[in-house]
């Protein structure tokens, strides 16, 4: 899937990774390396996130089920707890830094089934 800012127009990826299931939520990005340019991990119903078990930090956007942004956190060091965020149903997970204060609250998400490559990154 692709992700774009409704307002922007900014691609904030290119290739988005599903995680609506208790493993792939619960796992997440944990002992992943990495996190590739352009990808990105979406995980649903999910309104509280962790780094716990990461190597990197990551930009997270908070949405509710209309894809409107509710909270924006830049930079999430790992083995940190995110805040609650109420109303949230979406959280999408990007490298950090990528964000670059292209999103904002109130903010609309669009997402898009295209035909580029996995990012899924290696685990170890």
């Amino acid at each position: 899937m692709q992700c774009v800012v409704q307002r922007s127009g900014v691609e904030l990826a290119n290739q988005v990774e599903k995680a609506n299931t208790f493993f792939t939520r619960l796992t997440g990005l944990m002992f992943r390396r990495q996190l590739a340019p352009g990808c990105g991990l979406l995980l649903w119903p999910c309104p509280q996130i962790h780094t716990w078990f990461m190597r990197f930090a990551i930009d997270a956007v908070f949405c509710d089920k209309e894809g409107t942004v509710l909270f924006v956190q830049e930079n999430m060091k790992p083995w940190r707890w995110g805040r609650f965020v109420r109303g949230s149903y979406y959280t999408l997970e990007l490298p950090g830094g990528s964000l670059k204060g292209n999103v904002q609250k109130g903010d609309t998400l669009l997402f898009a089934e295209n035909l580029k490559p996995g990012c899924t990154g290696e685990k170890k």
